[in-house]
């Protein structure tokens, strides 16, 4: 199949379906980076894992919504600095929800931050949606 193919099936999809899709690609990239921090680090270090995992997936998740999910054009710094408030409440989110789990919960430090992706991505999604990649509708006046 011809990549022009793949591109027009893909955008033919909501962009939950493409939210869903990447999101799972960039849970899974976050998950195995806290993984690999925690093996490099130490589970006594988990949050500074959160931070390094964070500050990676973001990045590729910026450029992952821009043009796989929202396909916006232009907008990048704008874009950008409205997607590193989004990281910034998902950030915390992660943390208080990883602490809750980790304390109240369980102590598995490894099922407590997956849990915790898949409500960040929920409200990441929700956010990025309504503010960071919002598309500006242009009024038409009646003649």
């Amino acid at each position: 199949m011809e990549l022009g193919k793949v591109k027009d099936i893909w955008l033919q999809l909501s962009d939950k379906i493409r939210f869903l899709v990447i999101g799972g690609i960039n849970t899974l990239l976050s998950y195995l980076l806290f993984v690999l921090f925690l093996k490099i680090l130490g589970h006594s270090y988990y949050q500074v894992c959160v931070i390094l995992q964070w500050s990676l997936s973001s990045v590729v998740s910026y450029l992952n919504q821009k043009f796989f999910v929202f396909c916006t054009k232009g907008n990048y710094l704008e874009e950008y600095i409205k997607c590193c408030s989004t990281w910034i409440i998902s950030y915390f989110v992660n943390i208080i929800v990883l602490n809750f789990f980790v304390n109240y919960i369980t102590k598995n430090l490894y099922v407590s931050q997956f849990i915790s992706l898949f409500i960040v991505c929920v409200v990441t999604y929700v956010i990025l949606k309504t503010f960071a990649f919002r598309s500006k509708k242009v009024a038409t006046e009646e003649v």
